[in-house]
């Protein structure tokens, strides 16, 4: 008895187990199911986005077409719309998605070890834009369209992502202005010169290809851009540099003699 009674509470035991995986199972199942539509869904979001942006950067925002887009990529223009009522929406989800990009590329390189000196700090964030338009050049395209003229959606952007990008690099540039290495002008006027230069490649790109058969996205021709700026740019000579050479004349006097001496010992 006392065996049969050992049997039947493991058979119990075993059948009790055996529902509670049941009951269990059901309960499981919807949460695998909803995460893997939320995946689906997530993935759809994401090729939209890429597919708005192509669109965008090459007809501008008035000519594109929510059914384009969704030609572009094989859906079904109701399913765009699902996901973003309005091709206005559409449109400042696609901004807000690149430049959240962006700023993530510049956590990269910021967030751990932050260079001390502001004139790293402020090459650091221009070479992480000047990659990703490299990378992407439709987003160069996307913003040129919108440059072209005032637009609601420029007004938008502005308030929404830049002004606050610019007050954040503004003081930045400042302070390597301080360090001797940039230019002493307008910070915002340093701020678009930069910008014209990160996007010189995924501008030109096209032209320079037919005209000289020249890569802008060729890892070295990328490299050799990028030092070009830094050099032009970022490397100049500090004060104290200039201060510590002798013999060497500064200003118009200085321009008088290296001019008196050349003539004298001409080359």
């Amino acid at each position: 008895m006392g065996i049969e009674v050992r049997q039947s509470r493991s058979r119990n035991q075993m059948t009790d187990s055996t529902v509670s995986r049941k009951s269990a199972a059901p309960k499981g199942r919807p949460t695998e199911l909803r995460r893997a539509e939320q995946q689906r869904a997530q993935e759809t979001r994401s090729a939209i986005l890429n597919a708005a942006l192509t669109e965008f950067a090459s007809r501008g925002f008035e000519a594109a077409s929510i059914r384009s887009i969704a030609d572009r990529i094989g859906l079904q223009h109701a399913l765009i719309t699902y996901h973003f009522r309005t091709k206005d929406i559409l449109w400042q989800a696609v901004a807000e998605h690149v430049f959240e990009r962006i700023q993530h590329s510049w956590k990269n390189y910021l967030t751990d070890e932050p260079p001390a000196r502001a004139t790293d700090r402020v090459k650091l964030v221009y070479q992480a834009l000047f990659r990703f338009t490299v990378d992407f050049p439709e987003f160069h395209r996307f913003m040129l369209q919108e440059f072209l003229g005032y637009s609601p959606r420029l007004q938008w952007l502005a308030d929404t992502v830049l002004k606050p990008l610019i007050n954040w690099l503004l003081p930045q540039i400042h302070a390597a202005q301080d360090e001797g290495s940039l230019p002493r002008a307008d910070p915002i006027l340093i701020h678009y010169l930069l910008i014209s230069l990160t996007s010189t490649l995924s501008g030109f790109g096209p032209e320079m290809q037919v005209t000289s058969n020249v890569s802008a996205s060729d890892p070295a021709v990328v490299d050799a851009y990028w030092k070009m700026v830094e050099e032009l740019i970022f490397n100049r000579p500090s004060a104290t540099q200039d201060s510590g050479k002798t013999g060497s004349p500064s200003g118009k006097a200085g321009r008088r003699a290296r001019v008196a001496d050349g003539v004298k010992n001409p080359e």
